[in-house]
């Protein structure tokens, strides 16, 4: 399944004349085209379909969303592993509206 995921957007370039971001979705960084929402800036939470941000969202709509998200179990399916893995790698907790605690001793084994 595809989603339109908020993020947040954490830097942006000009890369072979379209603009490019570094966006956030809550620990794993993407880069993604700015092109159809070019007002977009440091800081703003886009809604990002397969590569595209599509519009601004406002903070607590992206948090909400990533929530709702969370609890349906379709983060881990959109992103694979990789929330827990940047998570472990940071040596952080998952970040809220990221799925499942990183898995220890015989949790580890119980889900294997």
């Amino acid at each position: 399944m595809c989603l339109a995921v908020p993020g947040r957007v954490l830097e942006i370039e000009e890369r072979d004349a379209t603009r490019m971001a570094k966006v956030d979705f809550g620990g794993v960084v993407k880069d993604v085209c700015l092109e159809y929402v070019p007002d977009m800036k440091v800081g703003d939470y886009a809604i990002v379909h397969v590569g595209f941000a599509l519009q601004r969202l406002d903070e607590e709509s992206a948090k909400q969303t990533l929530e709702l998200f969370e609890n349906l179990g379709v983060l881990e399916e959109e992103f694979g592993d990789a929330w827990g893995k940047a998570a472990r790698d940071a040596g952080a907790e998952r970040p809220a509206g990221t799925g499942r605690p990183p898995l220890e001793g015989a949790d580890k084994e119980a889900r294997s």
